[in-house]
């Protein structure tokens, strides 16, 4: 049995956005999204892709097109469960104090139970339910329940969180799209490339523009002071910030890195664990990765790091 592994709403939604040269919801094998809410909660919205789970006689029927033993990501939601532990429900709602209570497992986290030895990969149960995704991502709501291959080919995944609700890390496509910028609330760009961008053209509070090419002549160590003063400043703001290259996968990541490594104050190597979870094909050049090793110097004070070991 693979087990249950809570999942926070950001980490749905990162795996929802992931892409190689199209969004991997286009892969079969890549996510199985289960929704485990009463039909009629599930017609009126539920997340992209995700298939209703009816439930017969106790028993939880996955649909007949899913293979969950070949899947990377089952992520199992109901209405608002937030923990995997045991939780009391009210058999009266009317009833204050704990009598007239019994202890439950929430739906989510039961009909994960019940499927866990169909899997090798443990069930994502998604923290805080459609409830709370939902009202992070309203975009990301649907009443679509059957998605054509062309469709999923057609779908444009969103940047990536890298801070929940305050940073994020996309590409030049992304950053031109303006329901993009309307639906994650965009008030800054950091732009990483050479392509200049429709949104806060000459605004230099508001747009952080390094020009520099993807190439391993590029020199982003120059920036780095500046490119974190910028971010912090928008933060300590409130406002969201995109952060974004011509690809999204190699002048930005390494700017995202030494932002977080100067936030954190931690390593290159850690930081980079944690960008590679939120962006599985982030790929900075080996030009980039020096840089950010003597930026470690910076904020560490010492090489610590290794980078002749491949991070990737």
């Amino acid at each position: 049995m693979a087990g249950l592994v809570l999942c926070e709403p950001t980490e749905l939604y990162n795996i929802l956005n992931q892409v190689t040269k199209l969004s991997r919801l286009t892969e079969p094998n890549y996510l199985c999204l289960l929704d485990v809410r009463s039909k009629r909660e599930y017609d009126e919205s539920h997340v992209i892709t995700a298939h209703r789970v009816k439930k017969m006689a106790n028993e939880y029927l996955i649909p007949a097109s899913v293979d969950l033993e070949c899947v990377k990501y089952c992520v199992v939601y109901d209405n608002n469960t937030r923990s995997l532990g045991i939780i009391l429900k009210n058999e009266d709602d009317d009833n204050s104090d704990s009598s007239g209570k019994e202890l439950v497992l929430g739906a989510a986290v039961e009909c994960g139970r019940a499927i866990a030895h169909l899997t090798r990969n443990p069930i994502l149960i998604l923290k805080g339910g459609y409830e709370c995704f939902s009202a992070m991502y309203h975009f990301f709501r649907t009443q679509k329940i059957i998605w054509m291959p062309q469709e999923l080919d057609e779908f444009q995944p969103y940047p990536v969180e890298i801070l929940p609700g305050r940073l994020y890390l996309g590409n030049f496509r992304q950053a031109c799209d303006p329901k993009i910028q309307k639906d994650l609330k965009i008030k800054a760009h950091v732009n990483v490339s050479m392509e200049t961008g429709p949104f806060f053209v000459d605004d230099a509070d508001k747009l952080l523009h390094i020009w520099i090419e993807d190439s391993l002549e590029a020199s982003i160590f120059p920036f780095l002071r500046h490119l974190c003063h910028f971010i912090d400043i928008h933060l300590e703001l409130g406002s969201v910030i995109l952060v974004f290259s011509t690809l999204g996968i190699s002048r930005s990541c390494a700017a995202i890195l030494a932002y977080l490594m100067h936030q954190n104050q931690q390593t290159l190597k850690r930081s980079w664990a944690y960008v590679k979870k939120c962006k599985d094909n982030m790929r900075p050049n080996r030009a980039l990765v020096a840089q950010l090793s003597e930026w470690e110097t910076i904020v560490l004070g010492d090489f610590v790091t290794d980078i002749s070991d491949p991070l990737y």
